[in-house]
């Protein structure tokens, strides 16, 4: 006979989802045993296998979550009028996703790479379709620029997102810069280094490896 899924077994993977990864965030992943997480998440080890096969697995879904997630978040963003705006837009849509995420970020930057590789490719498959819609929105505010050096595309998408994924690192909610000002701080530096480089006044080389 078939195992039935409780009425509440979608909160109660969420809440475990949610506490494994601010208990792997707080501890490491590779340090952090089952034993451990059960005490922090209030119930048995053997409850946590009753969701998940295995730690990598548990680790898997977590990530999972949160990148689709966020990938579902911009890839509902309407089409901007002006290419500034549309890159405001979604630097803003990846800042408030990231909210209450921390943990979810900072394990995904130090721990991704200790899952298989099976599973390291879907979740780089991911991350390389985030990379893929702020290379769209970035080369859309500066086409031309990009027809003639298309090698600066990937180094600025992955330098905006520098900006965005260590905000967690330093920003405090409540302090004097907001989620939504530093979005557009964010913005402002790329669009201006766009035109920098445009007018010929960028301390890069005309090539780049």
């Amino acid at each position: 006979m078939a195992r039935t899924i409780a009425k509440d077994h979608d909160e109660k993977r969420a809440a475990l989802l949610k506490t494994a990864a601010g208990f792997f965030a707080e501890n490491g992943y590779d340090r952090a045993s089952m034993n451990e997480l059960a005490k922090a998440c209030g119930v048995s080890k053997a409850l946590i296998y009753h969701y998940y096969e295995s730690k990598d697995a548990l680790l898997f879904d977590i990530l999972h979550s949160h990148l689709t997630e966020l990938l579902e978040t911009v890839e509902a963003l309407p089409s901007a009028e002006k290419p500034q705006e549309g890159l405001l837009a979604l630097t803003q849509a990846i800042l408030a996703a990231y909210r209450d995420a921390d943990a979810e970020h900072k394990v995904q930057i130090n721990a991704l790479g200790a899952l298989p590789e099976e599973s390291q490719r879907e979740l780089r498959a991911i991350q390389r379709r985030l990379v893929a819609i702020m290379s769209d929105r970035i080369e859309a505010t500066a086409p031309e620029l990009f027809a003639g050096r298309p090698e600066l595309l990937r180094p600025v998408a992955m330098s905006a997102f520098g900006m965005l994924n260590w905000f967690y690192m330093w920003h405090r909610d409540g302090g004097d810069l907001s989620r939504e000002a530093y979005a557009g701080l964010a913005t402002d530096l790329i669009l201006g280094g766009l035109e920098r480089i445009a007018d010929g006044k960028a301390a890069i080389p005309e090539t780049i490896a």
